[in-house]
Protein backbone atom coordinates (compact mmCIF):
# COMPACT_ATOMS: atom_id res chain seq x y z
CA UNK A 1 0.00 0.00 0.00
CA UNK A 2 1.23 3.45 -1.02
CA UNK A 3 1.17 6.76 0.75
CA UNK A 4 2.05 10.24 -0.05
CA UNK A 5 2.78 13.84 1.85
CA UNK A 6 -0.53 15.76 2.82
CA UNK A 7 -1.23 19.25 3.21
CA UNK A 8 -3.02 19.34 5.96
CA UNK A 9 -5.82 17.03 8.01
CA UNK A 10 -8.92 18.67 9.24
CA UNK A 11 -12.47 17.21 10.55
CA UNK A 12 -13.55 14.74 13.24
CA UNK A 13 -12.77 11.19 14.11
CA UNK A 14 -14.66 8.38 16.69
CA UNK A 15 -12.10 6.18 18.17
CA UNK A 16 -13.51 2.17 17.43
CA UNK A 17 -13.84 0.57 21.28
CA UNK A 18 -10.98 -0.16 23.44
CA UNK A 19 -9.13 -3.42 22.32
CA UNK A 20 -7.83 -4.35 25.88
CA UNK A 21 -11.41 -3.92 27.28
CA UNK A 22 -13.46 -5.59 24.19
CA UNK A 23 -11.38 -8.47 25.21
CA UNK A 24 -12.30 -8.45 29.29
CA UNK A 25 -16.11 -7.60 28.43
CA UNK A 26 -16.80 -11.41 26.48
CA UNK A 27 -14.18 -13.39 28.70
CA UNK A 28 -15.86 -11.75 31.95
CA UNK A 29 -19.39 -11.76 30.60
CA UNK A 30 -18.46 -15.89 29.34
CA UNK A 31 -17.65 -16.79 32.53
CA UNK A 32 -20.36 -14.77 34.60
CA UNK A 33 -24.03 -15.96 35.23
CA UNK A 34 -26.32 -14.20 33.20
CA UNK A 35 -26.38 -11.75 30.36
CA UNK A 36 -23.93 -9.42 29.51
CA UNK A 37 -24.50 -6.11 26.72
CA UNK A 38 -21.44 -5.01 24.85
CA UNK A 39 -22.01 -1.69 22.82
CA UNK A 40 -18.84 0.09 21.45
CA UNK A 41 -17.24 -3.73 20.96
CA UNK A 42 -13.97 -3.59 18.68
CA UNK A 43 -15.06 -5.43 15.81
CA UNK A 44 -11.15 -6.00 15.22
CA UNK A 45 -9.65 -9.85 14.18
CA UNK A 46 -7.81 -9.76 17.66
CA UNK A 47 -11.14 -9.51 19.32
CA UNK A 48 -13.16 -11.60 17.05
CA UNK A 49 -10.59 -14.64 18.15
CA UNK A 50 -11.82 -13.89 21.68
CA UNK A 51 -15.23 -14.33 20.82
CA UNK A 52 -14.50 -17.59 18.67
CA UNK A 53 -12.73 -19.19 21.59
CA UNK A 54 -15.99 -18.66 23.54
CA UNK A 55 -18.00 -20.10 21.15
CA UNK A 56 -15.96 -22.97 21.03
CA UNK A 57 -16.27 -24.16 24.41
CA UNK A 58 -20.24 -23.40 24.56
CA UNK A 59 -21.71 -20.02 25.46
CA UNK A 60 -23.87 -18.19 23.04
CA UNK A 61 -22.49 -14.91 22.02
CA UNK A 62 -24.46 -13.22 19.36
CA UNK A 63 -22.49 -10.03 17.68
CA UNK A 64 -25.05 -7.82 15.90
CA UNK A 65 -21.99 -5.46 15.11
CA UNK A 66 -23.92 -2.30 17.37
CA UNK A 67 -23.83 -4.71 20.59
CA UNK A 68 -22.49 -8.01 21.89
CA UNK A 69 -24.73 -9.83 23.79
CA UNK A 70 -22.63 -12.66 26.10
CA UNK A 71 -25.04 -15.33 27.22
CA UNK A 72 -22.74 -16.94 30.31
CA UNK A 73 -23.10 -19.86 32.16
CA UNK A 74 -20.97 -18.75 35.10
CA UNK A 75 -17.54 -19.60 36.44
CA UNK A 76 -17.96 -23.25 35.83
CA UNK A 77 -20.32 -23.48 33.32
CA UNK A 78 -17.82 -23.33 30.26
CA UNK A 79 -17.54 -26.85 28.06
CA UNK A 80 -14.70 -28.69 26.71
CA UNK A 81 -14.00 -27.82 23.37
CA UNK A 82 -13.95 -29.92 20.66
CA UNK A 83 -10.89 -28.43 18.62
CA UNK A 84 -7.91 -26.40 19.32
CA UNK A 85 -8.90 -22.83 20.31
CA UNK A 86 -7.34 -20.22 17.80
CA UNK A 87 -6.22 -17.39 19.17
CA UNK A 88 -4.92 -15.96 16.04
CA UNK A 89 -2.80 -12.59 16.31
CA UNK A 90 -3.54 -12.41 19.82
CA UNK A 91 -1.65 -12.11 22.91
CA UNK A 92 -4.08 -10.90 24.86
CA UNK A 93 -6.70 -13.77 24.05
CA UNK A 94 -3.62 -16.19 24.76
CA UNK A 95 -2.47 -15.31 28.04
CA UNK A 96 -6.09 -14.10 29.59
CA UNK A 97 -7.66 -17.01 28.60
CA UNK A 98 -5.09 -19.65 30.11
CA UNK A 99 -5.56 -18.14 33.69
CA UNK A 100 -9.25 -19.22 32.75
CA UNK A 101 -8.69 -22.47 31.46
CA UNK A 102 -6.06 -23.10 34.44
CA UNK A 103 -9.37 -23.79 37.34
CA UNK A 104 -11.40 -25.90 34.23
CA UNK A 105 -11.95 -29.36 34.99
CA UNK A 106 -11.15 -30.34 31.52
CA UNK A 107 -7.78 -30.10 28.94
CA UNK A 108 -7.88 -27.81 26.05
CA UNK A 109 -5.43 -26.74 23.84
CA UNK A 110 -4.65 -23.22 22.59
CA UNK A 111 -2.58 -21.79 19.46
CA UNK A 112 -2.42 -19.14 17.06
CA UNK A 113 -0.88 -17.68 14.09
CA UNK A 114 3.06 -17.81 12.95
CA UNK A 115 3.48 -14.49 15.50
CA UNK A 116 1.82 -16.31 18.58
CA UNK A 117 4.18 -19.13 18.36
CA UNK A 118 7.21 -17.09 18.86
CA UNK A 119 5.81 -14.55 21.41
CA UNK A 120 6.89 -16.02 25.30
CA UNK A 121 4.66 -18.01 27.40
CA UNK A 122 6.82 -18.59 30.18
CA UNK A 123 5.95 -15.40 31.96
CA UNK A 124 2.44 -16.51 32.52
CA UNK A 125 3.50 -20.46 32.34
CA UNK A 126 5.77 -20.63 35.49
CA UNK A 127 3.47 -18.73 37.87
CA UNK A 128 0.72 -20.57 36.68
CA UNK A 129 2.71 -23.38 37.51
CA UNK A 130 3.16 -21.77 41.35
CA UNK A 131 -0.41 -22.04 41.34
CA UNK A 132 -0.72 -25.68 40.86
CA UNK A 133 -1.77 -25.29 37.02
CA UNK A 134 -0.98 -27.67 34.79
CA UNK A 135 0.15 -26.28 31.42
CA UNK A 136 3.06 -26.63 28.65
CA UNK A 137 4.20 -25.99 25.25
CA UNK A 138 4.66 -28.96 22.95
CA UNK A 139 8.19 -30.52 23.69
CA UNK A 140 8.17 -28.74 27.06
CA UNK A 141 8.86 -25.53 25.24
CA UNK A 142 7.67 -22.06 26.75
CA UNK A 143 5.62 -21.07 23.09
CA UNK A 144 2.28 -21.83 21.92
CA UNK A 145 0.44 -24.54 21.29
CA UNK A 146 -0.05 -25.30 25.09
CA UNK A 147 -1.74 -27.50 26.46
CA UNK A 148 -3.53 -27.07 29.72
CA UNK A 149 -5.54 -30.03 31.61
CA UNK A 150 -7.53 -27.75 34.09
CA UNK A 151 -6.52 -28.66 37.99
CA UNK A 152 -7.28 -27.78 41.39
CA UNK A 153 -5.33 -23.77 41.83
CA UNK A 154 -3.98 -22.70 44.98
CA UNK A 155 -3.68 -18.70 45.49
CA UNK A 156 -0.36 -17.23 45.53
CA UNK A 157 1.57 -14.11 46.47
CA UNK A 158 3.49 -13.32 43.03
CA UNK A 159 6.26 -10.55 42.21
CA UNK A 160 6.55 -9.92 38.07
CA UNK A 161 9.43 -9.72 36.98
CA UNK A 162 8.23 -6.69 34.43
CA UNK A 163 4.98 -4.98 34.57
CA UNK A 164 2.58 -6.52 32.20
CA UNK A 165 -1.23 -6.18 32.01
CA UNK A 166 -1.24 -9.59 30.43
CA UNK A 167 0.73 -11.53 33.51
CA UNK A 168 -1.47 -10.24 36.12
CA UNK A 169 -4.95 -10.21 34.27
CA UNK A 170 -3.86 -14.16 33.62
CA UNK A 171 -2.82 -14.58 37.31
CA UNK A 172 -5.72 -12.56 38.96
CA UNK A 173 -8.66 -14.87 36.36
CA UNK A 174 -6.58 -17.46 37.70
CA UNK A 175 -7.37 -16.52 41.22
CA UNK A 176 -10.77 -16.83 40.74
CA UNK A 177 -10.82 -20.30 40.83
CA UNK A 178 -8.18 -20.88 43.59
CA UNK A 179 -8.48 -21.76 47.16
CA UNK A 180 -6.93 -18.45 48.51
CA UNK A 181 -6.47 -14.89 47.76
CA UNK A 182 -4.11 -14.21 45.00
CA UNK A 183 -1.75 -10.95 44.86
CA UNK A 184 0.46 -9.98 41.67
CA UNK A 185 2.85 -7.16 42.67
CA UNK A 186 4.54 -5.59 39.67
CA UNK A 187 7.83 -3.45 39.31
CA UNK A 188 5.49 -0.43 38.54
CA UNK A 189 1.58 -0.45 37.58
CA UNK A 190 0.29 -1.48 34.20
CA UNK A 191 -3.05 -0.77 32.46
CA UNK A 192 -5.73 -2.04 35.87
CA UNK A 193 -8.63 -2.53 33.12
CA UNK A 194 -9.31 -6.19 34.86
CA UNK A 195 -8.96 -5.05 38.01
CA UNK A 196 -11.65 -2.02 37.11
CA UNK A 197 -14.47 -4.78 35.29
CA UNK A 198 -13.89 -7.75 37.71
CA UNK A 199 -14.78 -5.82 40.26
CA UNK A 200 -17.65 -4.42 38.35
CA UNK A 201 -18.85 -8.05 37.57
CA UNK A 202 -18.62 -8.79 41.39
CA UNK A 203 -15.38 -10.14 42.26
CA UNK A 204 -14.03 -9.29 45.46
CA UNK A 205 -10.69 -7.37 43.95
CA UNK A 206 -8.46 -5.01 45.49
CA UNK A 207 -5.57 -3.03 44.60
CA UNK A 208 -2.55 -1.38 46.79
CA UNK A 209 0.26 0.77 44.84
CA UNK A 210 1.58 -1.99 42.49
CA UNK A 211 -0.31 -4.54 43.97
CA UNK A 212 -3.91 -6.24 42.54
CA UNK A 213 -5.37 -9.14 44.83
CA UNK A 214 -8.37 -10.98 44.14
CA UNK A 215 -10.39 -13.68 46.45
CA UNK A 216 -12.02 -17.10 45.27
CA UNK A 217 -15.23 -16.17 43.82
CA UNK A 218 -18.40 -18.17 44.13
CA UNK A 219 -20.19 -16.22 41.03
CA UNK A 220 -19.89 -13.20 38.77
CA UNK A 221 -22.70 -11.65 37.43
CA UNK A 222 -23.43 -10.06 33.92
CA UNK A 223 -23.46 -6.47 32.81
CA UNK A 224 -23.74 -3.56 30.67
CA UNK A 225 -20.79 -2.51 28.91
CA UNK A 226 -19.79 0.71 26.78
CA UNK A 227 -16.36 0.46 25.94
CA UNK A 228 -14.58 3.34 25.38
CA UNK A 229 -12.29 4.41 22.34
CA UNK A 230 -9.31 3.34 22.32
CA UNK A 231 -5.91 5.64 23.05
CA UNK A 232 -3.91 3.44 21.14
CA UNK A 233 -5.67 3.62 18.08
CA UNK A 234 -6.43 7.83 19.05
CA UNK A 235 -2.39 7.66 19.21
CA UNK A 236 -1.99 7.66 15.45
CA UNK A 237 -4.31 10.15 14.60
CA UNK A 238 -2.73 12.15 17.31
CA UNK A 239 0.70 12.26 16.04
CA UNK A 240 -0.30 12.72 12.61
CA UNK A 241 -2.42 15.98 13.93
CA UNK A 242 0.77 17.37 15.50
CA UNK A 243 3.40 16.46 13.09
CA UNK A 244 1.35 17.64 9.70
CA UNK A 245 1.10 21.68 8.98
CA UNK A 246 -2.07 23.24 9.57
CA UNK A 247 -3.92 20.51 11.06
CA UNK A 248 -6.90 20.21 13.25
CA UNK A 249 -8.43 16.61 14.47
CA UNK A 250 -11.57 16.40 17.15
CA UNK A 251 -10.69 13.09 18.18
CA UNK A 252 -14.00 11.63 20.04
CA UNK A 253 -14.54 9.37 22.76
CA UNK A 254 -11.20 8.45 23.98
CA UNK A 255 -10.08 6.55 27.25
CA UNK A 256 -7.94 9.03 29.08
CA UNK A 257 -7.54 6.06 31.70
CA UNK A 258 -4.81 6.74 34.08
CA UNK A 259 -3.13 3.40 33.45
CA UNK A 260 -3.04 4.06 29.62
CA UNK A 261 -2.81 7.91 29.09
CA UNK A 262 1.41 8.33 28.84
CA UNK A 263 1.11 9.44 25.56
CA UNK A 264 -0.91 12.29 26.28
CA UNK A 265 1.47 13.02 28.68
CA UNK A 266 4.45 12.41 26.54
CA UNK A 267 2.90 14.62 23.39
CA UNK A 268 2.21 17.67 26.06
CA UNK A 269 5.99 17.03 27.50
CA UNK A 270 7.25 17.60 23.59
CA UNK A 271 5.20 20.74 23.21
CA UNK A 272 2.00 18.79 21.53
CA UNK A 273 -1.09 20.89 21.69
CA UNK A 274 -3.71 18.69 22.96
CA UNK A 275 -6.79 20.11 25.09
CA UNK A 276 -9.28 17.72 26.63
CA UNK A 277 -12.96 18.43 26.11
CA UNK A 278 -16.26 16.60 27.38
CA UNK A 279 -14.30 14.86 30.17
CA UNK A 280 -16.39 12.17 31.47
CA UNK A 281 -16.86 8.80 33.03
CA UNK A 282 -18.04 6.20 31.13
CA UNK A 283 -18.46 2.34 32.34
CA UNK A 284 -15.78 3.20 35.52
CA UNK A 285 -13.87 4.35 32.70
CA UNK A 286 -12.54 7.94 32.23
CA UNK A 287 -13.33 9.21 28.73
CA UNK A 288 -12.87 12.44 26.57
CA UNK A 289 -12.74 14.42 23.27
CA UNK A 290 -9.29 15.37 22.50
CA UNK A 291 -8.55 18.05 20.15
CA UNK A 292 -5.31 18.38 18.59
CA UNK A 293 -3.43 20.95 16.13
CA UNK A 294 -0.14 21.07 14.79
CA UNK A 295 2.63 21.74 17.07
CA UNK A 296 6.63 22.52 17.33
CA UNK A 297 7.73 19.56 18.93
CA UNK A 298 11.32 19.21 21.06
CA UNK A 299 13.01 16.16 22.14
CA UNK A 300 12.39 14.72 25.83
CA UNK A 301 13.48 11.60 27.62
CA UNK A 302 11.21 8.81 28.38
CA UNK A 303 11.41 6.60 30.88
CA UNK A 304 10.59 4.37 34.02
CA UNK A 305 7.29 4.23 35.45
CA UNK A 306 5.46 6.23 32.46
CA UNK A 307 6.44 3.16 30.47
CA UNK A 308 3.66 0.59 30.80
CA UNK A 309 1.12 3.64 30.29
CA UNK A 310 2.35 3.78 26.11
CA UNK A 311 4.39 0.64 26.18
CA UNK A 312 1.82 -0.29 22.50
CA UNK A 313 2.30 3.71 21.55
CA UNK A 314 6.13 4.00 21.36
CA UNK A 315 6.43 3.08 17.89
CA UNK A 316 4.52 6.21 16.98
CA UNK A 317 6.28 7.86 19.72
CA UNK A 318 9.18 6.99 17.83
CA UNK A 319 7.56 8.40 14.44
CA UNK A 320 7.10 11.86 16.15
CA UNK A 321 10.29 12.36 17.66
CA UNK A 322 11.92 12.22 14.39
CA UNK A 323 9.74 14.73 13.45
CA UNK A 324 10.43 17.10 16.70
CA UNK A 325 13.94 18.97 17.10
CA UNK A 326 16.73 17.91 19.61
CA UNK A 327 17.27 14.21 20.94
CA UNK A 328 14.97 11.87 22.35
CA UNK A 329 15.40 9.18 24.26
CA UNK A 330 13.56 5.82 25.23
CA UNK A 331 14.36 3.63 27.82
CA UNK A 332 13.28 0.62 30.18
CA UNK A 333 11.23 -0.87 27.11
CA UNK A 334 12.93 -3.68 26.89
CA UNK A 335 8.74 -5.18 26.42
CA UNK A 336 9.25 -4.03 22.93
CA UNK A 337 11.00 -7.01 22.34
CA UNK A 338 8.54 -9.47 22.84
CA UNK A 339 5.26 -7.52 20.65
CA UNK A 340 3.95 -9.19 17.81
CA UNK A 341 7.51 -8.33 16.40
CA UNK A 342 10.94 -6.67 18.17
CA UNK A 343 9.68 -3.29 17.45
CA UNK A 344 13.03 -1.50 18.52
CA UNK A 345 14.72 -3.26 15.98
CA UNK A 346 11.81 -2.83 13.04
CA UNK A 347 11.29 0.68 14.31
CA UNK A 348 15.01 1.69 14.08
CA UNK A 349 14.88 -0.36 10.50
CA UNK A 350 12.07 1.48 8.61
CA UNK A 351 12.56 5.07 10.51
CA UNK A 352 16.59 4.73 9.20
CA UNK A 353 15.49 3.84 5.56
CA UNK A 354 13.34 7.41 5.66
CA UNK A 355 16.54 8.99 6.72
CA UNK A 356 15.81 9.66 10.50
CA UNK A 357 18.92 9.28 12.42
CA UNK A 358 17.90 6.80 14.72
CA UNK A 359 20.16 4.61 17.78
CA UNK A 360 19.00 0.85 19.32
CA UNK A 361 19.75 -0.07 22.43
CA UNK A 362 18.79 -3.23 24.81
CA UNK A 363 15.70 -1.37 26.16
CA UNK A 364 14.72 1.46 23.88
CA UNK A 365 16.39 4.07 21.25
CA UNK A 366 17.66 7.58 21.05
CA UNK A 367 16.30 10.01 18.14
CA UNK A 368 17.79 12.70 17.14
CA UNK A 369 14.86 14.45 15.21
CA UNK A 370 14.69 17.49 12.59
CA UNK A 371 15.70 15.60 9.96
CA UNK A 372 13.77 15.61 6.78
CA UNK A 373 12.10 12.29 6.01
CA UNK A 374 11.55 11.05 2.45
CA UNK A 375 9.64 8.08 1.21
CA UNK A 376 10.93 4.57 1.68
CA UNK A 377 9.96 0.59 0.62
CA UNK A 378 9.34 -0.41 4.05
CA UNK A 379 7.89 -3.66 6.02
CA UNK A 380 5.47 -4.06 8.49
CA UNK A 381 6.82 -7.20 9.95
CA UNK A 382 3.14 -8.28 10.00
CA UNK A 383 3.26 -6.20 13.18
CA UNK A 384 -0.34 -4.13 13.04
CA UNK A 385 0.88 -1.35 15.40
CA UNK A 386 4.06 -0.76 12.88
CA UNK A 387 2.48 -0.56 9.73
CA UNK A 388 -0.09 2.38 11.66
CA UNK A 389 2.91 4.52 13.03
CA UNK A 390 4.73 4.22 9.32
CA UNK A 391 1.50 5.59 7.87
CA UNK A 392 2.23 8.95 10.15
CA UNK A 393 5.64 8.89 8.98
CA UNK A 394 4.72 9.06 5.53
CA UNK A 395 1.87 11.84 5.85
CA UNK A 396 4.78 14.45 6.58
CA UNK A 397 7.40 12.96 4.13
CA UNK A 398 8.28 13.61 0.37
CA UNK A 399 7.81 11.20 -2.21
CA UNK A 400 6.05 7.73 -2.01
CA UNK A 401 5.89 5.74 0.93
CA UNK A 402 5.19 1.93 0.48
CA UNK A 403 3.96 -0.28 3.34
CA UNK A 404 3.93 -3.90 2.80
CA UNK A 405 0.88 -5.66 4.50
CA UNK A 406 -0.45 -2.27 5.57
CA UNK A 407 -4.04 -4.56 5.47
CA UNK A 408 -2.90 -5.38 8.97
CA UNK A 409 -4.29 -2.87 10.92
CA UNK A 410 -7.91 -4.39 10.76
CA UNK A 411 -6.41 -6.42 13.74
CA UNK A 412 -6.91 -3.48 16.05
CA UNK A 413 -8.93 -0.64 13.66
CA UNK A 414 -10.70 -2.23 10.72
CA UNK A 415 -11.48 1.54 9.33
CA UNK A 416 -7.97 3.03 9.80
CA UNK A 417 -7.38 3.98 6.60
CA UNK A 418 -10.92 5.03 5.40
CA UNK A 419 -11.38 6.94 8.57
CA UNK A 420 -7.83 8.60 7.71
CA UNK A 421 -8.54 9.16 4.28
CA UNK A 422 -11.20 11.58 5.38
CA UNK A 423 -9.40 13.60 7.23
CA UNK A 424 -6.65 14.50 4.72
CA UNK A 425 -6.37 17.47 2.87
Amino acid sequence: MDFHKVKKLRGTVKIPGDKSISHRSVMFGAIAKGRTEITGFLQGADCLSTISCFRSMGIEIINDKHTVTVNGRGLNGLSAPDSVLDTGNSGTTTRLISGILAGQNFTSRLDGDASIRKRPMDRIIDPLRLMGADIQGDNNSSFAPLTIRGSKLNGIDYVSPVASAQIKSCLLLAGLYADGKTSVTEPTLSRNHTELMLSAFGAQVSSAGCTASVFPANELYGQKINVPGDISSAAYFIAAGLIVPDSEILIENVGINPTRDGMIKVCLAMGGSIELLNERTQGGEPVADLLVRSSSLHGTVIEGDIIPTLIDEIPVIAVLAAYADGETVIKDAAELKVKESDRIAVVTKNLSRMGADVTPADDGMTIRGGRPLHGAKLESFMDHRIAMSFTVAALGAEGTTSIADAGLAEISYPSYYKDLSALCV
